[in-house]
Order: structure tokens, then sequence, then C-alpha cells
């Protein structure tokens, strides 16, 4: 297995010598790849998302280069959004 070097600060130090201490983890290298596992979940998962959010976002430029879409006149938003929210639009 790999080795590699790494810096904490005091308070992530503390972190895993009471994780390791509790008996959470047998040591600070199985508290550290859990973290590690754990980051690459979250990252997956925004990946993920923004590749929806992407998608969301072509959709919503094809639709109102269709013509589809609704003007607000300013200051209109909240009353717009109220109106989808009753109707069942949001």
């Amino acid at each position: 297995m790999p080795t590699r070097n790494i810096s904490l600060t005091r308070e992530q130090d503390a972190f895993v010598e009471e994780a390791v201490r509790s008996g959470r983890y047998q040591n600070a290298s199985e508290a550290v790849r859990d973290a590690i596992r754990t980051l690459q979940a979250r990252m997956r998962e925004e990946d993920v998302r923004l590749d929806l959010l992407r998608s969301q976002i072509a959709e919503g430029l094809a639709a109102i280069e269709r013509g589809e879409f609704s003007e607000i006149a300013p200051g209109g938003t909240a009353k717009w959004l109220e109106d989808m929210a009753e109707t069942g639009g949001v």
C-alpha cells in the first residue's frame, strides 16, 4: 500500500485521534481512508448534480429558442412563483 505524508491542522489531528481512541477506527490511516472515500462519494454526487444542472440549462435555453417562455414584469417574480405554486407548476 502506498505511503503518503500529510499535514493536518491541530483540530483535524485531534479529530482523527478521537476517532481512533473511541474505537471507531483501529488507526489514523483507517480514519483518513474513510474520509477520502467520503470525499470521493461527495465529488461523484457533485459531478452528477452538475451534469443534471447543465442538462436543465440546455433544456431551458432550447425552450427559449423555441419561444416557450413567459415574460415576467419587473417586480413580478414573487407573484409568478406564488401562481406557479398554486397551479402545481413549481
